[in-house]
């Protein structure tokens, strides 16, 4: 057995939870939007998952069907195995997700009910409006935080697909799945 990588106290396990709890309120657009803080915190300043790590868990997490918001849990778990312990990963599962779960979904469900008793008031169509741009920012970020991640930030056929498949998906009604696919085969003819 190979020694663990993390040693990890409560006051650890406490600010992770801490850490998530605040991106789950950020979190406009999806947890995705946040993952650049997230690889902020969790692989360059405490180093509690590698880099490899941190890409795996949304690669993994993107291909695989069901909610998007599965890669905390990946990291939650890559962080706990990080411990050499495999109920340190299951309690890793259970901090990361709490945290990213809970607090959004407090607050969603209150604007919502909120939003939709006062949707007629001009206040309520501007703040709609006005997060668009900040949900595609955060995209953005989290785009080339995954492409600089890989090393791949030269690698124009990548960007290029990137931002063919960003129109695609804004300028027509093309399920995001016929998208991934294809993706997925020029990578696996290696065109990009």
């Amino acid at each position: 057995m190979t020694a663990p990588l993390l040693v990890l106290g409560s006051a650890d396990w406490l600010a992770l939870l801490m850490q998530f709890m605040m991106l789950s309120l950020l979190s406009v657009g999806g947890a995705i939007s946040t993952s650049p803080d997230m690889h902020r915190f969790l692989v360059q300043e405490h180093h509690y998952l590698s880099q490899v790590q941190f890409s795996e868990s949304i690669a993994l997490a993107q291909a695989a069907p069901g909610p998007n918001v599965l890669f905390v849990a990946l990291m939650g778990w890559h962080v706990g195995m990080n411990t050499g312990s495999f109920s340190a990963a299951v309690l890793g599962v259970a901090i990361t997700m709490g945290g990213i779960l809970l607090p959004s979904t407090i607050l969603t469900y209150n604007a919502a009910r909120l939003a939709h008793r006062n949707r007629d008031l001009r206040a309520v169509r501007a703040f709609k409006l006005g997060m668009a741009p900040v949900v595609i920012a955060l995209m953005f970020a989290t785009s080339w935080i995954l492409g600089s991640a890989a090393g791949r930030m030269d690698d124009w056929p990548l960007w290029l697909l990137a931002v063919i498949s960003a129109l695609v998906l804004w300028r027509t009604r093309l399920h995001i799945l016929w998208v991934l696919a294809a993706g997925a085969v020029l990578g696996w003819l290696q065109l990009v």
